[in-house]
């Protein structure tokens, strides 16, 4: 069984930075991939970033130079570190796992960006 928790979202106003964490529980096999989605109201969940074990990562171009992705594999937790936050960056943001043919998903942390 495997568990993802995430945590780190709220309210911030436009510009300001939020850390998204998400800590993984359970039967983690050292091979696996990390990665963080996003869903708006009203449209579909968007890929946002992804980290290898080895700390290979791929961001998507609408938050390039503002999220960082990051990983401690001892935890098996990823971060996401979001900055000069917009408001069309809010979101329900998940966390995945990847582990061969299974996939994981975190029940997700809201994140509103609003003056």
């Amino acid at each position: 069984q495997v568990q993802l928790v995430e945590s780190g979202g709220g309210l911030v106003q436009p510009g300001g930075s939020l850390r998204l964490s998400c800590a993984a529980s359970g039967s983690i096999f050292s091979n696996n991939v990390m990665a963080w989605y996003r869903q708006a109201p009203g449209k579909q969940r968007e890929w946002v970033a992804t980290i290898t074990r080895s700390g290979n990562t791929n961001v998507a171009e609408s938050v390039l130079g503002r999220f960082t992705i990051s990983r401690e594999n001892a935890r098996n937790t990823v971060y996401l570190q979001m900055n000069n936050l917009k408001p069309e960056d809010t979101a329900v943001y998940y966390c995945k796992l990847i582990m061969g043919w299974n996939e994981y998903w975190g029940q997700g942390t809201q994140v509103t960006v609003s003056s």
